[in-house]
C-alpha cells in the first residue's frame, strides 16, 4: 500500500528592502540630522526676550513629545504583561527557578559592573583632577533612602499613579501625573497571582487580559516606527540645551563613565553571551533597536516596549518568560545607573572633599550597587542612587551638585547600557534554562528590525506565536 506525503512548498524568500526602509538606518539618519540641527539651533541663538528659537523650540516639542507616547503605554504594557504571565504559569513547571536565575544573574552582571567602575574610579582618579574653583556643590533635589524603597513599594492607589503641584514664577499651579512602576509591579503581580489562584473562574478575565495585551502591543509597534522622528527631536534638543562645552571641566569624570560603560557592554557581556554558546554579533543586531532608542530618549522605561519586543521576537525569548523579566529588569536591572555611575561618582566626591575611603566602604559601594537599585524605581535618572550610594558610605550629599552640569550627556550611555542588561538576562537564564528559540535568536535580520517581519506595521509573527516555555 503506497502513501503520499504532501511535501511542504518552500517560502519565497522576501526580496530586499532598500536600505533607506532599513530601521537601523533611519534611526542612524535621525541621530545625525538631530545633531546637525540641534547644532544650527545652538548658532540661531535666542531672541532679545532670551526665549529659544523656533528650531530649538520645534525639536524639544518633536522629543518630549516621543518620549510621552512612550511612557503612556508603559503603565498598561507593564500591568497586562505582568497579569498574563503569571496567569500561564499554570502551564509553566519551571516557574521559580526562572525566577531565581533571572535575579542571581541580575546580582552577577551588576557585581560585576560596579567592580569595573571601582577599579577605574581608584585607577583614573576623576575627581583629583579637576579644578576646583570651576565646580560649585549643591543639595540634589530628591534623596533616597532604604526607608523611601520600602515604603515605595505599598501601593498608594489601584494603579500606582502620583500626582504633584509646583507653583511656576508668576505663582501659577501646574499639576503632573506620574507613576510609580514599582508599585505598579507589585498591583499586577497581586492580581496575577489572584486570577492564577481562583484557576476556570478566571477565564474571562485572564482571555480578556491577553487579548488587550495584543491590542497594547499593535499599538505600541505603531509608536516604536516613528522612533526616527523621536531621534531626531531628543538628541536635538539635547544638543541645544547642553552642548558637548560642559565636558571640559569634567572631563576626566566623563572618560572614566564612559571607558566603564564600553567595556560592560563590548567587553563583558560578549564574554558572558560566548561562555554560554551564544552568538554576540546575533545579540548585538537583535537588541540594537532598543539600545538606539534608550541612547537618544535617556529612559528605560520609556523604552521597555521596544526592549520586550526586541527580547521576544529577535532573542528568542518566550513570552511567558520575557513579559515577567524584562518589565522586572526595567526598574532593577541597571548597569549603567546603578553600579558603574554610583561607582565612580562617589569615589569622584570622595577625592573632591579629600576623603580616604576605606577598604569596608568600597565594599559598601559593591553591596548598595547589587542590591539597592531597586530604589531607583520609577525615577529618572541614577541621582536617587547616587545619593542612596553616597549617604550609605557618609559622604557629603552636596557633591551631588558637582555632577549635574554633565549628568544628561552622561544619561544616554548610562541608559543604553541598562537596556542592553535588561535584554541579556533573561536571553542568557533562556539559554541555560533550555527554552530559548536557538532559531529565531540566529535568523537573519537584514537591516529589519525584527527577526521574520514582513511589513512597515504589520508583524507576520505575532507576539502569542512566541515559543513556550517548557520544563
Amino acid at each position: 500500500m503506497s502513501s503520499t506525503i504532501a511535501e511542504t512548498p518552500a517560502r519565497t524568500p522576501k526580496p530586499k528592502k532598500p536600505f533607506y526602509r532599513s530601521f537601523g538606518f533611519q534611526i542612524t539618519l535621525g541621530l545625525v540630522a538631530g545633531i546637525l540641527l540641534g547644532l544650527l539651533a545652538l548658532q540661531l541663538g535666542t531672541d532679545a526676550d532670551g526665549n529659544a528659537n523656533a528650531l530649538a523650540a520645534t525639536l524639544s516639542t518633536i522629543g518630549s513629545s516621543y518620549v510621552t507616547l512612550l511612557k503612556v503605554a508603559v503603565v498598561p504594557l507593564i500591568f497586562l504583561a505582568i497579569v498574563a504571565s503569571i496567569t500561564q504559569l499554570r502551564n509553566v513547571t519551571n516557574a521559580g527557578r526562572l525566577a531565581g536565575q533571572t535575579l542571581l544573574w541580575f546580582g552577577i552582571t551588576a557585581l560585576i559592573a560596579v567592580s569595573i567602575g571601582i577599579v577605574l574610579g581608584v585607577t583614573i582618579q576623576p575627581g583629583a583632577r579637576v579644578d576646583q574653583t570651576q565646580l560649585e556643590t549643591g543639595a540634589p533635589s530628591s534623596v533616597g533612602t532604604w526607608w523611601n524603597f520600602l515604603l515605595g513599594l505599598i501601593p498608594q492607589n489601584f494603579l500606582g499613579l502620583t500626582v504633584s503641584t509646583r507653583a511656576d514664577e508668576a505663582g501659577a499651579l501646574t499639576s503632573t501625573v506620574g507613576f510609580n512602576v514599582l508599585q505598579v509591579i507589585v498591583i499586577a503581580v497581586a492580581v496575577g497571582i489572584a486570577a492564577l489562584k481562583l484557576g476556570k473562574r478566571a477565564d474571562t478575565f485572564v482571555a480578556f487580559t491577553e487579548s488587550f495585551l495584543k491590542v497594547v502591543q499593535r499599538v505600541l509597534w505603531w509608536i516604536i516606527r516613528i522612533a526616527p522622528l523621536g531621534t531626531l527631536g531628543l538628541i536635538g534638543s539635547a544638543v541645544v540645551t547642553y552642548g558637548w562645552s560642559k565636558l571640559t571641566t569634567l572631563l576626566w569624570f566623563a572618560v572614566a563613565i564612559y571607558i566603564g560603560l564600553a567595556l560592560v557592554l563590548f567587553v563583558v557581556y560578549p564574554i558572558l553571551l560566548k561562555v554560554n554558546g551564544l552568538s554576540i554579533r546575533q545579540y548585538f543586531s537583535g537588541a540594537w533597536p532598543a539600545i538606539q532608542l534608550a541612547f537618544v530618549s535617556r529612559s528605560s522605561i520609556g523604552t521597555l516596549p521596544l526592549t520586550q519586543r526586541v527580547t521576544e521576537r529577535n532573542l528568542g525569548v518566550p513570552r511567558e518568560y520575557a513579559s515577567f523579566a524584562v518589565p522586572l529588569g526595567s526598574t532593577t536591572k541597571m548597569d549603567g545607573c546603578a553600579a558603574i555611575y554610583p561607582a565612580i561618582a562617589a569615589i569622584f566626591v570622595a577625592q573632591f572633599f579629600g576623603i580616604e575611603l576605606t577598604f569596608v566602604q568600597y565594599l559598601l559601594i559593591a553591596i548598595v550597587s547589587v542590591v539597592g537599585s531597586a530604589a531607583t524605581a520609577g525615577t529618572t535618572g541614577a541621582t536617587v542612587m547616587l545619593t542612596l550610594t553616597l549617604s550609605t558610605l557618609g559622604l557629603p550629599l552636596e557633591g551631588v551638585g558637582l555632577l549635574l552640569a554633565i549628568d544628561p550627556i552622561l544619561d544616554m550611555g548610562r541608559t543604553a547600557v541598562n537596556v542592553a542588561g535588561q535584554a541579556l538576562v533573561p536571553t542568557i537564564v533562556a539559554k541555560r534554562e533550555g527554552i530559548l528559540d536557538q532559531q529565531l535568536y540566529d535568523a537573519p535580520r537584514d537591516g529589519e528590525p525584527f527577526a521574520d517581519d514582513s511589513g512597515d506595521d504589520v508583524p507576520e509573527r505575532e507576539a502569542d506565536e512566541a515559543p513556550a516555555t517548557r520544563s
